[in-house]
């Protein structure tokens, strides 16, 4: 048994660590806002988004195995120039402010478990001993030790359960759809596909896939793209597993208690006092900071490939700085970018809320690209979409697209 677990731990590998990232201090906080605003009214949106997100992932997985390049230099080579500049318009702003909202998080939680020291200083702090580890180790080291701090958010699959719960209402409200036709709606389902079905992890797994076979000095086979769709499958459905009980936490927490608005982390935090105590603020600051870890290098990383790709620098996390200046300049610069968000003002709270809607507004011009590309024999040869493929990557469009323009016109009125 020990050694089938750890075969199957070896196995996993960028789909895991791209579903674990997903789960950032941006998903748990709008989660946690859609959980306490709507209560168990938003449970469905997690068992909703699961064969969408592996849809979208499994192409951007497939795309970097065929092409061995980053989704960005697929673009530039089979497309004209301004889709390319389009993509980095839009997504370069919304990963930033990404960067910035986790940044800021992981700063306000280091203040909650250490007041005397102040946010920026303790955000600052984690700034640098990121890019230090980033630049000095690979990152598939690093993200071997945070796939286990990840597991820390398997605590809120707990704490619903310690208080009285109707699993019949419970089971109803996971699968039966319902919706408010209001901005205030409309806005939390644009947030939780926007922080979900996230743009820049389309970019970071393309390009971790890519890595991948090229470190692995392999050819694309049936074997690999087995394995492959089998690492995205773990890694999604772990991913909205999380999700599904962080917004039955704070259903369960907050919105039971008629609390309908999350603040600040430290507002989050208190969902965890029924289980831990007065350690409650312990474990949400690992899950909060494991997470952060963990999702500002992708983000981070991402943004580097997507620059590094429109202008032909060396790219790659094993390289050393002198190696990839252009990409670890990148990564710098975002993270110094994002860290500037202090100056705005802006909540952490509100500025991953903020992000969340952009992604979602985003992300279904990303994806009819990424189905494009997905269906070109001329790009794919032999590894185009099957029906099945293009169906849910069609319904996984249109219900981005549904949802943006439900939230614009929402806006109308």
């Amino acid at each position: 048994m020990k050694s089938w677990v750890k075969r199957w731990w070896k196995r996993i590998g960028p789909g895991f660590i791209t579903g674990a990232g997903d789960d950032d201090p941006s998903g748990i906080t709008t989660y946690t806002h859609a959980g306490a605003a709507f209560g168990l009214q938003s449970l469905w949106t997690a068992w909703l988004s699961i064969p969408l997100m592996i849809s979208i992932q499994e192409m951007c997985a497939r795309i970097g195995l065929v092409q061995q390049k980053g989704l960005t230099e697929v673009i530039k080579n089979h497309y004209p120039k301004w889709i390319l500049y389009v993509v980095l318009l839009l997504s370069f702003p919304a990963i930033t402010l990404n960067i910035g909202a986790n940044i800021a998080a992981i700063g306000a939680v280091g203040h909650m478990l250490f007041p005397s020291f102040d946010s920026n200083f303790i955000a600052l702090g984690f700034i640098v001993l990121m890019l230090w580890l980033m630049i000095q180790f690979p990152y598939q080291k690093i993200a071997g030790i945070l796939k286990w701090i990840c597991f820390v958010l398997l605590v809120y699959a707990i704490v619903p359960f310690l208080y009285p719960q109707s699993l019949k209402e419970i089971l109803f409200f996971s699968f039966v759809p319902h919706i408010e036709w209001n901005a205030e709606f409309a806005a939390m389902l644009v947030a939780i596909l926007g922080t979900t079905i996230s743009p820049y992890l389309f970019f970071w797994q393309a390009n971790m896939e890519k890595e991948e076979i090229i470190h692995k000095h392999t050819i694309v086979s049936n074997r690999i793209l087995h394995a492959m769709r089998r690492d995205v499958r773990i890694g999604m459905i772990f991913s909205n597993l999380i999700m599904y009980f962080i917004i039955l936490t704070a259903a369960t927490v907050f919105h039971h208690h008629k609390i309908y608005q999350i603040n600040t982390v430290h507002d989050a935090a208190k969902a965890l006092y029924p289980l831990a105590g007065e350690y409650a603020y312990l474990l949400f600051s690992i899950g909060i900071i494991g997470t952060g870890l963990l999702a500002i290098p992708i983000l981070s990383g991402a943004l580097s490939y997507m620059m590094a790709e429109t202008f032909n620098w060396p790219d790659g996390l094993d390289k050393k700085f002198n190696q990839a200046k252009g990409f670890y300049i990148t990564m710098i610069v975002s993270m110094i970018l994002g860290f500037s968000i202090h100056a705005l003002n802006i909540s952490p709270v509100k500025a991953l809320w903020i992000t969340a809607i952009l992604y979602g507004l985003i992300a279904p011009l990303l994806i009819g690209l990424i189905l494009h590309i997905s269906n070109s024999k001329k790009i794919m040869g032999e590894h185009t979409n099957s029906r099945k493929q293009n169906f849910w990557g069609i319904i996984t469009l249109v219900v981005m697209a549904g949802s943006a323009l439900f939230y614009l016109a929402s806006l109308i009125k």
